[in-house]
């Protein structure tokens, strides 16, 4: 059974309006740093993190995807590009003969240093710097909250 939905107000649709175009506008700029200075793209960053973070730095694919913050689409097609780049492998699931994981190489987990740096400072750079701790402690808050409501 369908739902009534209220209109948003104004002020709603111009916050999500200004959410967007600034998170459009900051993936954008941080992906051309990361390109320029180190040759690589955002997504491939987003995994490599991801997967330093993951037990044993390594994920099944579908847990990959879950995970990456950017985009999920295609994700096959980016993780064969990363291996044959050499910053992933896949590796087989002793648990289940089907299942492969996606496990960050040593030269991964260099990149991943190597672009930190970059990813990090363009962060600083063009996001955090712009805000007060309190503002960034209310953004941390807010997005947790919009966070858990979708879980």
């Amino acid at each position: 059974m369908a739902t009534t939905r209220e209109a948003p107000s104004t002020t709603e649709v111009a916050a999500w309006r200004s959410f967007i175009t600034a998170y459009s506008r900051l993936t954008d700029v941080l992906e051309r740093e990361l390109q320029a200075e180190r040759d690589m793209p955002l997504t491939w960053y987003d995994v490599l993190v991801v997967l330093q973070e993951a037990p044993e730095q390594q994920l099944r694919m579908h847990d990959l995807a879950e995970r990456v913050l950017l985009s999920r689409a295609g994700l096959t097609r980016l993780v064969d590009r990363m291996t044959t780049a050499g910053l992933v492998e896949r590796v087989p699931c002793p648990e289940d003969r089907r299942g492969t994981y996606v496990r960050i190489t040593d030269a991964g987990r260099a990149a991943n240093l190597a672009a930190a740096p970059v990813h990090l400072g363009g962060v600083r750079e063009h996001f955090t710097r712009h805000l007060s701790a309190k503002e960034l402690a209310v953004f941390k808050t807010a997005f947790d909250r919009v966070v858990e409501a979708l879980a």
